[in-house]
C-alpha cells in the first residue's frame, strides 16, 4: 500500500484487460483508491488500449472520480472514487473494443448507484477476445440475473472489426443488495438453439453455411436433440461495416445455459466457422459443469459482492477466472475455495466455486 492506495501489479496472471476491469470497479465500489502498475506490461503492445481507457473513463464518470495516467499507452494509472450516481453515461471506444467489456466493467458499478442507470456504450458488440453481444443477451443477462437484478440491453446497432461503429444501450436500476448464486446441478440438455449471422457486403449463404455445418457437427455427439440455428441477415440500418459469426447455445432441465461462439473473418471458410462454434460447445457440455468456460470468470466478481454463499460448478478454472478470484479477494473481504467436484464420475474435469460474499450493502437506497 502506498498511503491508503491499494497497489495493484497488471503484469501477473492474465496480465491484461480483465485485471483493470475487476480491480476498477471494486475500487469505485469500496471507495478505495487505487494503483495500477505495469498495465498489459507482457503484451506485444503494453499499456492501455483504447477498450481499456473507454471502460476506465466511464468508470471515473460513474462516481466522478479522479484517473491519471488515463492515456493510450499509459503503464501506470491512479484512481480515486466519489459517489457512484446513476444517470445517463455514453463510453465509446471510437474503435472495434468490445462493448460487452465495457459493460462488464460498468455493471457492478451500477447496481450500487443512487439513482437507476443509462449506459450507451459504442464500438465493437461482436469481437475478438471478447463475449459477442448475442452471448451477452442469451446467456450472461439470464444467469447474472440470479443474483437477484434485472438489466435491459438493447442493441441499436452492430459493429465489427476493425471500424467498430456499434452501440448498445443497457439500463439498470440499483438494489440494495445482491442475492448468492447456486448453480451446481446441470441436469440434461433440453435444446440447442442460436444464430448464424452475416452483416453488410456478405450473402445470406454464409449464414447458412455456418448454421448447417454447426447443426452437423453436434448431430455426430448428440443425436436426438432439435437443433435450431437461425440464419439472419442484419438489417442494414442495425449494422454498420461487414461481418458474420455464429452462436450455439445448449439449454438444460435445470435452466443452465451454455454457449459457443465463433467470427467468420476474411479467408476463415464459414462451415470451419459453425465448427468451431460447435466444438466449443460441445467441450464445454463435455465438462459437467453447469456454466461454460466464458461465463466462469464473469460470475467472480457478483459473487464477490453478493450476501451469503455461492456455489458454482464448472469445468476446468482459466486463468481468467484466477485472476478475478485473486483481485476479488485482494480488494473485498469475500473467500473463495475451489474444490474438485466429487460426485461426478472421475474422468470429468469438474470444480465447484465457493464464495462467501462480503455482503455490498447499497449505501443509497
Amino acid at each position: 500500500m502506498d498511503g491508503d492506495k491499494v497497489e495493484i501489479d497488471g503484469g501477473i496472471m492474465e496480465g491484461g484487460g480483465q485485471i483493470l476491469r475487476v480491480s476498477m470497479a471494486l475500487s469505485c465500489l469500496l471507495g478505495l483508491p487505487l494503483r495500477v502498475r505495469r498495465i498489459r506490461a507482457g503484451r506485444s503492445q503494453p499499456g492501455l488500449r483504447p477498450q481499456h481507457l473507454s471502460g476506465l473513463e466511464i468508470i471515473r464518470d460513474l462516481c466522478e472520480g479522479k484517473l491519471e495516467g488515463g492515456e493510450i499507452g499509459s503503464t501506470e494509472i491512479t484512481f480515486t472514487p466519489g459517489k457512484i450516481k446513476g444517470g445517463t453515461h455514453i463510453a465509446d471506444t471510437k474503435t472495434a473494443g468490445s462493448v460487452c467489456l465495457l459493460m462488464q466493467v460498468a455493471m457492478p458499478c451500477v447496481l450500487f448507484a443512487a439513482s437507476p442507470s443509462e449506459l450507451h456504450l459504442k464500438g465493437g458488440t461482436n469481437a475478438e477476445m471478447a463475449p459477442q453481444i448475442d452471448y451477452t443477451v442469451m446467456v450472461f443477462k439470464p444467469i447474472v440475473e440470479k443474483f437477484n437484478f434485472t438489466f435491459n440491453c438493447d442493441i441499436k446497432k452492430r459493429g465489427y472489426y476493425p471500424q467498430g461503429g456499434g452501440e448498445v444501450v443497457v439500463q439498470m436500476s440499483p438494489v440494495k443488495e445482491l442475492s448468492p448464486i447456486n448453480l451446481t446441478e446441470r441436469g440434461t440438455v433440453t435444446k440447442i438453439y442460436g444464430r448464424a449471422f452475416v452483416a453488410g457486403a456478405l450473402p445470406i449463404k454464409l449464414a447458412k453455411d455456418m448454421s448447417a455445418a454447426a447443426v452437423r457437427c453436434i448431430r455426430k455427439e448428440i443425436r436426438d436433440l432439435y437443433i435450431n440455428i437461425q440464419p439472419v441477415r442484419e438489417p442494414d440500418d442495425q449494422a454498420f461495416g461487414t461481418g458474420s459469426g455464429i452462436i450455439v447455445v445448449a439449454e438444460t432441465s435445470t435452466g443452465c445455459l451454455l454457449a459457443g461462439s465463433s467470427l467468420g473473418k476474411r479467408g476463415k471458410n464459414s462451415d470451419k466457422v459453425g465448427i468451431e462454434a460447435a466444438e466449443i460447445l460441445l467441450r464445454n457440455l463435455k465438462h459437467g459443469g453447469t456454466v461454460d468456460d466464458s461465463m466462469q470468470d464473469q460470475l467472480i466478481i457478483f459473487m464477490a459482492l453478493a450476501k451469503g454463499v455461492s456455489r458454482v460448478k464448472s469445468g476446468p478454472i482459466t486463468l481468467h477466472t484466477q485472476t478475478a478470484i485473486h483481485f476479488a479477494e485482494q480488494l473485498t473481504k469475500a473467500k473463495f475455495t475451489v474444490t474438485k467436484s466429487e460426485e461426478e464420475d472421475p474422468s470429468k474435469d469438474t470444480y465447484i466455486i465457493e464464495c462467501q460474499g462480503m455482503g455490498m450493502i447499497n449505501p443509497n437506497l
